[in-house]
């Protein structure tokens, strides 16, 4: 007996239309049922008299699913110079004709007559040509309602430049064949338009973020470009990222921070859930932990190092006055009369160790004072022994640990991080307000590239006085060649902060990804964003939002090498399996 063996099936280029190809269609005089998709064609019928270059770009940066023809085709300069010839004639026998029976003057007559002469002038000295162009643009919906509410969204758009549209009604299988990539004008529904206009519906005009210098922030969505900016470009360097929580706001600053550091600038991070430590172990920066048992110790009463061409006397001014914001913090409300006492308790504290605005910061022996010489000044000060008593839990009490102790941590490092992650929640801003105080000094020493990281900004927008602290800094850290960011998850906590809203004007670029709905029209409001801006981000995937940098803005996806990804990720599965322990 034969047995007959079947032969393997070999594929071939035949098969590739029946793998292209959606399972089935259906036509309809006004839509197209294709799979699980109602697709609708329009085409542009009418334009105003004039258009500006780019009125076409809310059209193609609409973050909505649909497809754009636009098919220009020429016409022959001696053909339509004889079309304009008879209109012409036309339009100006009819301004006769109303002349000649006494007629009130027609001023759209007129208009067309000027707009006709002055297109047959441009044609014959060969400064423009006329072309027939055709504008189709293909919608899709997963519902009927869904499809309708595009189309009403894009003829407002496009209504409220005086431009209309109209469906291809029962010509939508050409509408959908006018729009495959196979360069065929089915629908013929043409507008003619001389160069001028027709140049403006260049479709490449969505915002380009591309430099020749600074770091790869991420991938335009809208054109694939790589958006590469240098934040020190601008009037200044400071930067907000604004996102939900597990919407990759941290996860972007590492991987900025990384970008950064390759292109020789500095960075400090205040990181409240030490989530920047894998980062600073792996490239050898130095990592501080400020907790009430730890070693490392900063003194908020270190003398400051006089930045060249200052005056002693007003660095030590200024030196008060934020030691006083932060013994505020500590204490918090005080009245006008205890303010006032504090303010000379903090002068005559640094007096006992002979140290004055005259002499301030001018010689390397003086010993700076600590927080505990402040509460003996006000101990033997008439009224300020209630005040004294309340700095009590700060000198020799429970956060006696970091508040009252030398400094001896070394910031000589290109990345330098302080985790805060163990301080108690009513501990974190007085923490924050201390190392960003160290900082600004540090800072002001020394003119160099440098980023101050601000994690979970927020914190210190709770409390009046660190908030008025970190918008001081933000507004004046360009002066010291200083970029600050902050980031935070509770945005309208932030933002309702009387100087949350002036932080982000204060900042040239800002980062928004994915946002709450409960966040979104405070976000929206803040940022002047538009509808389609609105949408991208309530439904952003993880690591997309916008970017802006000065007036421009564009839809922005992050994106990080495999490396760069090992070093800053955060997700636990990810973390566990880099270790080896994932089961």
């Amino acid at each position: 007996m034969k047995i007959q063996i079947p032969q393997t099936y070999k594929p071939s280029s035949k098969d590739l239309p029946n793998i292209v190809a959606p399972s089935g269609l259906e036509v309809d005089a006004n839509y197209l049922k294709l799979g699980d998709y109602f697709v609708k064609t329009i085409f542009i019928f009418t334009y105003p008299r004039f258009v500006v270059s780019g009125w076409f770009s809310p059209i193609i940066n609409i973050s909505e699913m649909m497809d754009i023809s636009i098919f220009v085709h020429p016409m022959e300069t001696g053909a339509a110079l004889r079309d304009l010839q008879k209109k012409v004639a036309q339009v100006q026998s009819e301004l006769s004709e109303k002349e000649s029976k006494g007629m009130v003057r027609d001023p759209l007559l007129e208009t067309a007559y000027q707009d006709i002469e002055s297109l047959r002038d441009s044609l014959m000295q060969a400064r423009e040509k006329l072309f027939k162009v055709g504008v189709y643009i293909t919608l899709y919906g997963q519902s009927l309602e869904a499809l309708t509410k595009l189309e009403n969204e894009i003829e407002s758009l496009l209504e409220s430049k005086l431009i209309y549209v109209k469906p291809a009604l029962f010509k939508q299988l050409e509408g959908f064949n006018s729009i495959l990539p196979l360069c065929t004008d089915k629908l013929l529904t043409h507008t003619p338009l001389n160069s001028g206009p027709a140049s403006s519906l260049f479709p490449f005009v969505s915002p380009d973020l591309t430099s020749d210098k600074g770091i790869m922030y991420g991938i335009n969505i809208h054109n694939s470009s790589l958006v590469i900016f240098d934040r020190f470009s601008l009037e200044n360097a400071n930067q907000v990222i604004f996102a939900k929580s597990g919407a990759g706001k941290s996860y972007t600053a590492k991987l900025l921070i990384l970008r950064s550091l390759m292109v020789g600038t500095n960075v400090i991070v205040i990181d409240p859930e030490n989530e920047y430590q894998n980062l600073s172990s792996a490239i050898g920066g130095s990592y501080f932990k400020i907790s009430l048992t730890s070693s490392s110790h900063i003194n908020p009463f270190d003398i400051p190092i006089i930045p060249e061409g200052d005056e002693p006397a007003d660095v030590f001014k200024s030196h008060i006055l934020n030691l006083s914001g932060l013994v505020k913090l500590m204490l918090g409300a005080i009245s006008p009369e205890e303010d006032a006492l504090l303010d000379k308790a903090l002068t005559d504290t640094y007096a006992s160790r002979d140290i004055t605005a005259e002499n301030f910061g001018q010689t390397k022996e003086m010993d700076a004072p600590l927080l505990e010489d402040l509460q003996v000044i006000l101990q033997n000060n008439k009224g300020g022994f209630q005040l004294a008593q309340r700095l009590e839990k700060f000198t020799h009490g429970t956060y006696a640990g970091f508040t009252n102790a030398p400094t001896n941590v070394d910031f000589k490092n290109r990345l330098i991080v302080f985790s805060i992650r163990d301080l108690d929640e009513e501990l974190r801003p007085i923490a924050m307000y201390i190392v960003l105080n160290f900082v600004w000094n540090l800072v002001r020493a020394e003119l160099r590239p440098r980023f101050l990281i601000v994690d979970e900004a927020w914190i210190m927008m709770k409390f009046k006085d660190s908030a008025s602290f970190l918008f001081g800094l933000v507004k004046r850290a360009r002066k010291y060649y200083l970029g600050i960011t902050t980031i935070t998850q509770d945005v309208e906590d932030f933002l309702k902060s009387e100087y949350g809203k002036p932080i982000v004007t204060n900042s040239a670029t800002q980062i928004l990804m994915k946002q709450s709905p409960a966040s979104i029209d405070s976000v929206a409001s803040a940022f002047s964003l538009t509808e389609g801006e609105r949408g991208l981000l309530l439904e952003a995937s993880v690591g997309e939002g916008l970017f802006f940098a000065g007036a421009k803005h564009v839809a922005i996806k992050i994106i990080a090498s495999y490396t760069e990804d090992q070093i800053i990720t955060t997700k636990p599965d990810q973390i566990l399996e880099i270790k080896g322990l994932k089961q």
